[in-house]
């Protein structure tokens, strides 16, 4: 990190852009330069941050993200003005569907042109508004300093989320004195935002109370147990008190996969085991989830007899889908960690706990009867890309970091894999970004060079997103991608054959075309069709043994391949599909 500069300096607002962001301790950053912005790529030359230089600007928005997915510190990603800005639209939306720290910084045309339609002018404020947790449109290059430390500031505080500041070419180059604001001075400008992070004692009491009285409780963890470093703490509530966990697809590693209270993902494509038992509960203990449609299913038919405790910082989300008997307010973190101390005063004064021997008993059942399940990947058969999963992660080496990116292949890979450590997985959960899992996988990479990172990603997805393997191979940020082709935009194509009748519209792709293997190799990649059983375990080997390069390994999978278990889409989890070989003892559910 380069010298602060004195307090006094005079500077144009460009180097106190990039000044500011050496003072938030910006390491790395990503983007794609232009007219607009070009007055704050010249500084970056004689700054310490490293700038990783995108095929397309949403590649940009997607790398940031998959950096503080990994790390905790916030993405940044600077683009220019019009289309740059509108390119940077889904990723600050898919950061602010799934509370991602994220900073975008877009160029804008100069101030007296504002307003004339002028060449890529559009109301970069106006059109992301409604996703970023705050934007400004910058209008005096005095302003710059304060600006950065709101954007960093309200990014990484309370409920994370994507921030934005928009700066016009001639604020970047109009000249300013430097100041870095005090702590004070951040406070007093934004008088309005003091998110609650210390939970109510009274309801934290009463939250221990109803923990100890459940005899069918679940732990129903979601992302905000990773945002708030809140991993720990909820091992230590769970093995306090012997309650099962589940994890929802943003909590993916917020509990060891391989721990004995672990039940795994719940919702539309969790396993049935964790479906069922937040649906037979009395009390579900939500800590930093949100009660996604995706989770509950028809809301209605929710867990009709469980009792709910709701932990969250964001008041909003407080009743917003179902109406909690005890709702805090508040850092999950903070939270659990007073819950664990109100649960041992409790004990340590008389209380003592409900029995829940007949719970985990019917727990361990629903386990035993039904696992995840597929047919077999025999030699001679066609490759199911569930069996490709699974070597995948036998293989992989310790730590490896998982992103993917949408459809079934996200729901396999969320399924198979054993996440075990936090911030292992990155994924799109809220918005569903397809093309999300290869420049995430890239800026996870930046994020953490020490891990090896995979990608899982489909033929849909890949074709969105795959030049940005271009990037990774200039930038030397080798990562390894697992492609699973079928030839279809394959969770599409499951609904068409299971809700409309096998008519299948506008879901083929092609068998042929691309040749992802040239493309890949075309790319600087490192490239491997897969096309047998037999050939998994040898490919992945490779792929593993190269560190070098980014690497494709290209399996082509069974088509009508369907992921199970499903609860189709406005039904109660009570509807949950289970696999074909299990559809017969669904009673034993009930």
């Amino acid at each position: 990190m380069t010298a602060t500069p004195a307090h006094g300096t005079r500077m144009t607002g460009a180097q106190a852009l990039i000044k500011a962001l050496e003072a938030e301790r910006v390491e790395v950053m990503f983007g794609l330069p232009g007219g607009c912005i070009l007055p704050a790529y010249d500084p970056l030359l004689e700054s310490s941050i490293r700038h990783i230089l995108v095929r397309h600007e949403q590649g940009a928005g997607h790398m940031a993200e998959g950096y503080a997915h990994v790390t905790g510190r916030p993405g940044v990603a600077m683009v220019t003005s019009g289309p740059a800005a509108t390119n940077l639209v889904t990723p600050l939306m898919d950061a602010y569907m799934d509370s991602i720290p994220m900073v975008g910084i877009t160029g804008q045309v100069g101030t007296a042109a504002i307003g004339t339609d002028a060449f890529q002018e559009c109301d970069t404020v106006g059109i992301t508004r409604s996703v970023t947790k705050h934007n400004e449109l910058i209008m005096s290059a005095d302003d710059i300093p304060m600006a950065v430390r709101q954007a960093f500031h309200i990014a990484t505080t309370g409920r994370p989320g994507p921030t934005l500041i928009d700066v016009p070419k001639d604020v970047l180059q109009n000249e300013m004195t430097w100041y870095w604001p005090t702590d004070g001075e951040l406070d007093a400008s934004l008088p309005g935002y003091r998110p609650t992070t210390k939970g109510h004692a009274r309801m934290i009491k009463e939250a221990a109370k109803l923990i100890l009285a459940s005899e069918r409780p679940v732990l129903y963890a979601g992302g905000g147990i990773l945002k708030a470093r809140a991993a720990e703490a909820l091992r230590e509530l769970a093995e306090l008190t012997d309650i099962r966990v589940v994890t929802t697809l943003m909590a993916r590693g917020a509990f060891p996969d391989d721990h004995p209270l672990c039940l795994g993902m719940p919702g539309m494509h969790g396993n049935a085991t964790a479906i069922t038992a937040m649906q037979k509960s009395d009390l579900l203990i939500a800590l930093g989830a949100r009660f996604d449609d995706r989770i509950t299913g028809k809301v209605d038919a929710f867990a009709p007899e469980a009792k709910i405790i709701h932990v969250d910082i964001d008041p909003a989300e407080q009743g917003k889908v179902r109406r909690p008997d005890v709702p805090i307010v508040g850092d999950a973190k903070y939270v659990i960690t007073e819950i664990v101390k109100a649960i041992r005063d409790l004990l340590a004064g008389g209380e003592t706990q409900a029995d829940t021997t007949a719970w985990k008993s019917r727990i361990s059942g629903w386990q035993e009867q039904f696992p995840l399940a597929y047919a077999s990947s025999e030699p001679g058969e066609a490759l199911k890309p569930q069996y490709c999963l699974e070597k995948l992660r036998d293989a992989a080496p310790e730590s490896t970091i998982l992103a993917s990116g949408v459809g079934q292949h996200q729901m396999w890979a969320s399924q198979y894999w054993n996440f075990n450590e936090p911030y292992t997985w990155v994924n799109s959960g809220g918005l569903g970004t397809m093309g999300f899992s290869i420049p995430a996988a890239i800026g996870a990479k930046m994020g953490r060079p020490d891990r090896t990172v995979w990608a899982i990603d489909g033929d849909g997805c890949f074709q969105m997103t795959a030049q940005e393997l271009v990037t990774a191979t200039v930038e030397r940020i080798p990562i390894k991608v697992g492609l699973l082709n079928n030839s279809y935009l394959g969770m599409v194509r499951q609904w068409q054959e299971m809700f409309y009748d096998e008519r299948y519209s506008e879901v083929y792709l092609s068998t042929d075309l691309p040749d992802y293997v040239k493309w890949a190799e075309s790319m600087g990649c490192v490239a491997i069709r897969v096309e047998s059983p037999e050939e998994v375990e040898p490919a992945i080997e490779k792929a593993n043994s190269i560190n070098d390069r980014s690497v494709v390994v290209e399996f082509r999978v069974d088509a009508g391949e369907k992921v199970f278990p499903m609860v189709p889409a406005g039904s109660g989890n009570d509807d949950v599909l289970l696999h074909p070989s299990q559809s017969e003892r669904r009673d034993f559910l009930k």
